[in-house]
């Protein structure tokens, strides 16, 4: 996924940079960056986070960095903030979100005049340069960053820091949040709103989608109006946002409970405990147990001091082992007992399917499966969740592919996706057999939406139902 962070102050920002971006770092896996602009002009930090925190990295850099505005970012994949000389100035770059049509772009850039691109790793392009190829091409700032809207297919959000402002631009239909607050000093611009709150600074304004504006330290500006039309990604509060964040009114961990509760209303099964999968499935199983008076344990504790994130590691099976190290089961709490336990959500099912291993390895009686959101059917277009999965790796594509004997169309899949179909439920019947559960009921879509408490028509669900 990825998050950014910006601050224009009338002191110097560095500290709040530099812990605003930290606090994005549940958001990234592979990069994080700073740009600041001060009596030395513009500088620049990057490092590798893969293995080891944003603070422990960039610690040592804190001496060398002074200035009054900055921008910084933890990034799925790409080195950034870039530094662009260009025809508008020169301005720091960072963003958020997905390119799908990257080669055409390149390929038009070409025939405009643009001769070079540098490549990452596997001759990829940087897609944040990318943006920065797009604003250039138009006569000022606010219509470059219009012109990126207009052709990028996926999702775009964009900070650019210049030595007097930052701008900063939420992608067309707002699938990621950007948030603006305010202190005594200045402004602040964030992906995730619980990033500036101990730093000092009260909430202004969410801005709408493909609005624009700019920021100094004694303003914020609308340049561009924002849109109509919104489709913010529903998985934001199941699974990515922080417990502590606040997108659209609506509080990640509040909306968690009340998913737990609504879980509960459509189930009917005895248990002894209830249990979240840590972290993020911790809070619906809360609001489970609250509802239904079963009791919530914490059977599994997971250990965080020295493991970096799971999916940190490119490669699946180093995902699986670290996945499986941090998590240290309790067997006191659970032997002999009937547990409810509740995911955020079932990609390709293996990592959960060898936590139930660990429950039931470690004496719990029946294992009964409740993820806190519908079957993931399509892999993201727009965002990062299941970007690095094919459909066919999806756990659910792969058992309907077996229940039809590989012969699906859109018709059919649309049955997979109703759950009140025989196809539907058979589907979920495999799953619970193939991942060894004792019954697996998912949360249903409708009641997502309701949890979350935003008009259906403003949320995307792609991944759940292949709607746009």
């Amino acid at each position: 996924m990825g998050g950014f962070f910006g601050v224009a102050s009338k002191k110097d920002c560095l500290m709040h940079l530099f812990f605003g971006v930290d606090y994005h770092s549940h958001l990234g896996t592979r990069r994080g960056g700073m740009a600041i602009y001060g009596e030395y002009g513009f500088q620049r930090v990057i490092h590798n986070i893969e293995n080891a925190p944003f603070r422990t990295k960039f610690d040592a850099d804190l001496d060398n960095l002074k200035g009054n505005i900055g921008i910084g970012c933890i990034s799925d994949n790409e080195a950034q903030p870039l530094l662009i000389n260009s025809k508008l100035g020169s301005y720091a770059i960072t963003t958020v979100g997905k390119i799908n049509n990257l080669e055409q772009l390149k390929e038009e850039c070409f025939e405009k005049g643009k001769v070079q691109f540098l490549e990452m790793n596997k001759g990829r392009l940087n897609p944040t340069e990318m943006v920065a190829a797009i604003i250039n091409q138009k006569q000022d700032i606010v219509e470059g960053l219009k012109y990126v809207q207009e052709k990028v297919e996926g999702s775009m959000s964009v900070l650019l820091l210049f030595p007097d402002k930052i701008y900063a631009s939420r992608d067309k239909l707002g699938r990621t949040p950007v948030i603006v607050g305010k202190d005594k000093n200045g402004h602040c611009v964030t992906f995730e709103s619980s990033a500036y709150k101990n730093l000092g600074y009260k909430h202004l304004k969410d801005l709408g989608p493909g609005e624009i504006v700019s920021i100094t330290d004694s303003e914020v500006i609308t340049l561009n109006e924002p849109g109509t039309e919104m489709k913010i990604c529903s998985f934001l509060w199941t699974y990515y946002g922080y417990p502590t964040s606040t997108y659209e009114g609506v509080n990640v961990e509040t909306m968690r409970y009340e998913c737990g509760k609504k879980l509960w209303e459509h189930d009917h099964i005895e248990a002894d405990a209830v249990a979240g999968v840590p972290d993020s499935g911790i809070a619906h199983a809360i609001g489970y147990a609250n509802s239904s008076k079963i009791p919530y344990v914490r059977p599994l504790i997971k250990y965080t001091p020295t493991w970096p994130r799971s999916f940190t590691p490119s490669s699946q099976a180093q995902r699986n082992l670290i996945a499986r190290m941090k998590l240290i089961p309790i067997p006191e709490l659970i032997k002999g007992k009937k547990l409810i336990l509740i995911d955020d959500s079932i990609v390709r099912g293996t990592q959960l399917k060898e936590t139930v291993e660990y429950l039931y390895n470690a004496g719990v009686k029946e294992v009964h499966v409740r993820p806190a959101c519908p079957p993931i059917m399509f892999s993201c277009k727009y965002l990062n969740f299941s970007r690095q999965v094919s459909e066919l790796e999806l756990i659910t594509r792969k058992v309907i592919m077996e229940l039809e004997n590989n012969d699906i169309n859109e018709q059919i899949l649309e049955e997979y996706t109703n759950p009140d179909s025989e196809r539907y439920q058979n589907m979920v019947n495999r799953i619970c057999e193939i991942m060894k559960f004792d019954s697996l009921k998912y949360h249903r879509l409708d009641d997502l939406i309701k949890a979350i408490g935003i008009d259906s028509c403003k949320l995307c669900t792609y991944c759940f139902n292949g709607k746009k």
